[in-house]
């Protein structure tokens, strides 16, 4: 009779079980325990008793799991950067609506201080302030979506340059959005984030070290953004102010210059965020120092040099041998 425990040696005791069965310590539910006994300290680990049939060992320690990374990640500014793009064409074309709908107004201004009143009516006029109204509504809300979408590129190149280069940044990774909402250090404060995301981004692909930065684009998006930004107010205070013909014509030239220079802001702004997003896509690609994500290709090693000839030495001539004759026993031919 085999033992009821084991089933592999035979049954010895009363029990049904085996001599050794017999003496091992036992369950709860009757069964003998393990033969080798649990190591103190250590607790069974725990992906062994997921496996249906497997019960854990009792010799192995728990697995704590791979830490959790918190330092910053580099993340993808592509498809952020197309939005970007195509929202500031948005921006672009409700500018070209504001410059055709003012510099319809700005005409009937003038023909109404030079006394034309046979080239317009009423009905002309109360055209031209509904189409330059509307105007500016469309120019708020591309403005307003263009403003969102930016602000999380913005946030998100920011954070990739805390990867490509912690030690260029002065002001931390949360002033990236904030700084815009800053009275009066909005005027200086983007700026300045802007520029060290430039800086960091623009790594050697060779040693990774960074000389120096053009930041001709940066200085001239951020020029043409403020420019449009003090004129639009200046301008808007002096449009809703107006009462007389002269007075709008004034608010409303204004405008049209603020309007121009809005465009050129917006393609500068386009060429700031394919060209940032290109940089950092590219050092994503070709890591810190230039070397792509391929195969790793050493340098060729120099040639070595010929070694000399070394001289042969003349091998002397050896003598004929005279063949002997058969039968001859003392070496006669």
């Amino acid at each position: 009779m085999l033992c009821t425990n084991c089933r592999i040696r035979a049954a010895v005791t009363q029990e049904g079980r085996c001599a050794q069965c017999a003496v091992a310590p036992g369950n709860t539910d009757g069964t003998a325990g393990p033969l080798v006994p649990p190591v103190p300290g250590l607790s069974a680990h725990p992906g062994l008793s997921a496996h249906p049939g497997l019960s854990a060992h009792p010799g192995l320690p728990a697995h704590p799991g791979p830490p959790a990374h918190s330092g910053p990640v580099l993340a993808s500014p592509i498809g952020l950067s197309k939005a970007v793009v195509v929202l500031l064409c948005t921006v672009i074309a409700a500018d070209l609506f504001a410059l055709g709908a003012g510099a319809n107004s700005y005409g009937l201004m003038t023909d109404v201080l030079d006394g034309n009143d046979d080239a317009f009516t009423d009905q002309d006029l109360d055209l031209a302030d509904v189409l330059y109204a509307g105007a500016g509504v469309v120019q708020v809300l591309t403005m307003l979506a263009t403003i969102v979408v930016f602000l999380i590129w913005f946030y998100r190149v920011r954070a990739n340059a805390s990867v490509f280069g912690p030690d260029a940044h002065r002001m931390g990774q949360g002033w990236a959005i904030g700084s815009w909402f800053v009275p009066v250090g909005c005027l200086w404060l983007p700026r300045r984030i802007a520029g060290d995301i430039w800086e960091a981004s623009s790594r050697s692909p060779l040693d990774g070290t960074r000389g120096p930065v053009s930041y001709g684009l940066v200085n001239g998006w951020w020029a043409a953004w403020l420019g449009t930004l003090l004129l639009g107010q200046f301008g808007s205070r002096l449009y809703e102010s107006a009462e007389e013909a002269d007075e709008i014509r004034e608010a409303v030239g204004v405008l049209l210059v603020a309007d121009l220079i809005d465009v050129l802001a917006a393609v500068l702004a386009i060429l700031f965020v394919r060209e940032l997003t290109r940089r950092q896509h590219r050092m994503a690609m070709e890591g810190p120092f230039g070397r792509g994500p391929g195969p790793f290709v050493p340098p060729a090693m120099p040639a070595m040099p010929a070694m000399p000839a070394m001289p042969v030495p003349p091998v002397p001539p050896v003598p004929p041998v005279r063949p002997v004759r058969p039968g001859a026993s003392d070496g006669s031919v």
